[in-house]
């Protein structure tokens, strides 16, 4: 299993792209290690700063979906949602328990949207 953050892949439009969090199989890897990996992930994490436009963001992931990703990730903490993007179907938005699974990726593994945020401390303690 290959999961990086901040690597930078060259996508078959010739755009150089660098998601938060990616995902390349290691059957798909080089044999050789390159500062940037010409192929498309299989999965693609963003992660919405501050600064981020949700609407550059989702555009983003259409676009590594189009390209090849099997699986795109929108982690919107504002809004405390996860958007789910797949080859097939429309965008799947999960909140509170939802669960998230990658099972084309991750067979079994899984996790509770609300698992992802801080935990809300008492002030008053």
């Amino acid at each position: 299993m290959n999961l990086h953050s901040e690597l930078q892949f060259i996508l078959p439009d010739s755009n150089l792209k660098a998601p938060d969090v990616s995902f390349v199989s290691a059957e798909r890897l080089p044999r050789t290690v390159r500062y940037f990996g010409e192929m498309v992930p299989e999965l693609v994490v963003e992660i919405k700063s501050q600064s981020d436009r949700i609407k550059s963001l989702q555009k983003k992931l259409k676009k590594y979906i189009k390209l090849g990703a099997k699986v795109g990730i929108l982690i919107d903490p504002d809004e405390e949602t996860v958007t789910i993007y797949r080859p097939t179907g429309k965008p799947i938005e999960l909140i509170n328990n939802d669960i998230l699974t990658i099972p084309e990726l991750f067979p079994g593994w899984e996790i509770s949207i609300s698992e992802l945020w801080p935990p809300i401390f008492d002030e008053s303690e």
